[in-house]
């Protein structure tokens, strides 16, 4: 599914298969699995998380072991942040009571208020037990926006190297990760233990998308809405969106956030 629904993110598809793979295989894994998703606005992050839990909870994204947590809905006020912290450990050491193989899922994580995700570290790490709670088998995903304009500006610049986006390596893009979001002060991992700890698994970047990438989302969102796909109509929704940078006009502004709402206009 991932590799025929997801476009454009070769790196994605091969950094969360294998992740995933192995720590499921792994009868007694040492820690729970925690996956750090950055990227531009439509690229796939939320789209891939929710997949994930799709195939590995019953009900998916309703799944009563599954919890996604939002820091302008669940988190909205900084002079709150002790109570918030309190809060938070006390619904995330319950649900692991109740079943050890939970999902954790972090929206905005570039929203969130600094200091309030550290209280989440005792479950995070190698321990056996924290608060009574065998957890290890928990799996954290951590979804964010910042660092997706590093991302696009060395994918653009691999690019112009004429090195093809499946030659991009997680090695390439990395170290620039590291310092637009775990360095920075508006981030929600800003001086984060989870970070000195170095407690995230896997970083996965996802890159920006070609007109090309558009047209396959287009087509997608037509057979999923039941409808004929048209050529012309496939070409003029991706022509519809903006395109950067401004001269060369390679990369979708915003990935296919906007597709499914932009469909209707043009049938």
């Amino acid at each position: 599914d991932l590799a025929v629904n997801l476009v454009g993110q070769p790196l994605v598809r091969q950094q969360v298969m294998k992740g995933v793979r192995e720590f499921l295989e792994n009868r007694n894994p040492v820690k729970p699995l925690v996956m750090s998703f950055h990227g531009s606005t439509g690229t796939g992050k939320t789209y891939v998380s929710s997949m994930l839990v799709h195939y590995l909870f019953q009900g998916g994204l309703r799944s009563p072991y599954v919890h996604q947590f939002s820091p302008i809905v669940h988190f909205p006020h900084a002079e709150q942040i002790e109570q918030y912290k309190e809060s938070l450990k006390s619904w995330i050491q319950g649900n692991l009571t109740n079943c050890g193989r939970s999902a954790f899922l972090f929206d905005e994580m570039d929203k969130m208020h600094p200091g309030l995700i550290d209280v989440i570290i005792p479950f995070l790490g190698p321990s056996w037990v924290v608060y009574g709670t065998n957890y290890r088998k928990a799996i954290f995903i951590f979804i964010s926006n910042a660092g997706g304009e590093l991302i696009n500006e060395m994918t653009l610049d691999l690019w112009r190297a004429r090195r093809d986006r499946e030659e991009i390596s997680l090695q390439d893009l990395e170290p620039a990760i590291s310092r637009a979001v775990f360095e920075n002060p508006q981030s929600g991992f800003w001086q984060s233990g989870i970070i000195n700890e170095h407690l995230i698994d896997i970083v996965v970047p996802f890159l920006p998308l070609k007109h090309h990438h558009v047209k396959q989302c287009v087509t997608s969102e037509l057979i999923q809405q039941g409808l004929e796909v048209r050529p012309g109509v496939v070409q003029e929704v991706a022509d519809s969106i903006l395109y950067f940078p401004e001269e060369e006009k390679i990369f979708s502004s915003t990935g296919c956030k906007t597709v499914a709402s932009r469909i209707s206009f043009f049938l």
